[in-house]
């Protein structure tokens, strides 16, 4: 079906971009060259990060939003690769951990401090080695805490618990060629992914199952991508045999760039952002469950070409203003920040722009989701404009969770929906052993809190005597 405007009534309709002034900009940034299709920008409501070039190693930067202006060369990096860094992912669950994938064949697990960089920083909290060569996928569970998958040029996935350094799961015979992207379903129960032998793949990662498959996705050759939209429909980006680019569910050409196409996809308002490196366009579609479920609304357009692109998670985002997006555009040597609104006239909450929203508190620990549970995000209200709580520092245990077996895989899947012969990390290990150690480990952590709290009552105790101290010689007329 050829791709065509239709005018149709949406509250989106007249969403608008709009860059914001220089002097709220990211100025001077040196980001990478590297031949990769990532996004290489990754934004939460605390910091910025932004792959940079660096010699004789790898490197990304981390920014606090407020930290806008030209940024020093001098400023320090996250700098702990050997080999340029490929794709980073801020933890959904802790806005100070962020998670890179380089082409050293590591994956490495980063804690920020809480205010940002003042030197640089070398050392991971963890290592994650398995890949034999480079990764370029990095991919945070969205509802179980420290559950963080990778994709590497050696065509496997990997399924690791950050908590314990360790490998859960190991997808080695269901991609045949390279893995161009990963995006996980609602609940993190599946995940779908694009690869370079032209299909679409959902795969279950505890069975190690293909679920489906659709076959030249897109005929092109070039880099193709695919997204989870929160109904369990695959949202595609590619091209055609005549590089022309194309979308999923319907195939409307748009043009015949040779930029790789990166979507952004909003759950809450059913909105995808297309934006495509090298243009200086972000195209935006209303996704509905009437045909032809596409529909365009819009065109943002600049001057400058982009080199990737950040989204910001709705709870970072202005609601009093009625922002429904904010993007952070790379370009040559400086970041900028794009705000997507939508006009009205009320100063009033808007309710149908701003349904409740994943929030960060994880809905499963890692061992939970591996025991076969699913849960669906924790929601919160961005109604009183959301405060973000306390970070807690990533912890990691040298416990082995699943004993010194890995999870049998099922062998190479060619049929859909083949049964699955795999042993789950609940077999692997007693589930009661599994809830001790987290009991364990929470009894742990209140303790530690709880001394905490003894230690400042002693402390202002000592403080208050030393005070009326003070105060009664200042009466005696001592002082």
């Amino acid at each position: 079906m050829s791709f065509r405007k239709v005018v149709r009534q949406s509250k989106f309709r007249h969403v608008f971009g709009q860059p914001v002034k220089n002097d709220q900009c990211y100025e001077d940034i040196r980001v990478s060259r590297v031949t990769w299709d990532s996004t290489f920008c990754a934004v939460n409501p605390k910091f910025l990060a932004v792959i940079v070039e660096a010699s004789g190693g790898g490197a990304f930067l981390v920014l606090p939003l407020s930290k806008t202006g030209r940024i020093d060369k001098a400023y320090p990096t996250v700098c702990g690769h050997t080999g340029p860094v490929l794709d980073i992912d801020w933890c959904p669950h802790n806005d100070e951990v962020i998670a890179s994938g380089s082409e050293d064949c590591t994956v490495m697990v980063w804690q920020i401090p809480e205010n940002g960089l003042t030197s640089p920083l070398t050392e991971p909290v963890v290592v994650l080695e398995g890949h034999t060569k480079r990764v370029g996928i990095i991919a945070w569970h969205p509802t179980a805490r420290n559950v963080l998958l990778s994709a590497g040029c050696d065509n496997v996935v990997l399924i690791w618990n950050v908590g314990t350094a360790e490998e859960l799961y190991r997808l080695d015979s269901l991609h045949p060629d390279l893995i161009y992207n990963v995006s996980w379903n609602h609940n993190g129960s599946l995940f779908c992914s694009a690869c370079k032998d032209k299909s679409v793949r959902i795969i279950d990662p505890r069975r190690g199952t293909l679920v489906a498959e659709r076959e030249k996705a897109h005929e092109g050759a070039r880099p193709m991508r695919a997204i989870f939209l929160a109904d369990g429909k695959v949202f595609t980006t590619g091209f055609s045999r005549m590089s022309e680019r194309q979308l999923a569910l319907w195939d409307p050409e748009l043009d015949s760039s040779n930029g790789a196409l990166l979507p952004f996809y909003d759950p809450d308002t059913s909105v995808v952002y297309v934006c495509g490196k090298g243009d200086s366009s972000i195209r935006y579609f209303e996704i509905t469950e009437e045909p032809p479920y596409i529909h365009f609304l819009n065109t943002f357009t600049s001057k400058e070409p982009q080199r990737g692109m950040g989204s910001m998670p709705k709870r970072g985002l202005e609601v009093s203003k009625c922002e429904i997006a904010r993007f952070y555009k790379l370009h040559e040597r400086k970041c900028e920040p794009i705000v997507m609104t939508v006009p009205r006239k009320s100063d009033l909450f808007q309710d149908d722009l701003y349904p409740d929203t994943a929030g960060p508190e994880a809905a499963l620990e890692a061992e939970e989701w591996v025991s076969g549970r699913d849960a669906d995000p924790i929601l919160i209200s961005l109604r009183e404009a959301y405060v973000p709580s306390k970070q807690r520092d990533l912890k990691i245990s040298r416990r082995n969770v699943l004993s010194d077996s890995r999870p049998a895989m099922a062998p190479g899947s060619s049929h859909l929906g083949a049964p699955a012969s795999t042993t789950t990390a609940a077999d692997a290990t007693p589930s009661g052993s599994l809830a001790r150690a987290g009991e364990a480990g929470k009894l742990e952590e209140v303790m530690q809190e709880l001394r905490a709290l003894r230690a400042l009552v002693k402390e202002q105790g000592d403080r208050i005597c030393r005070l009326e101290e003070q105060l009664g010689r200042m009466e005696n007329g001592d002082a």
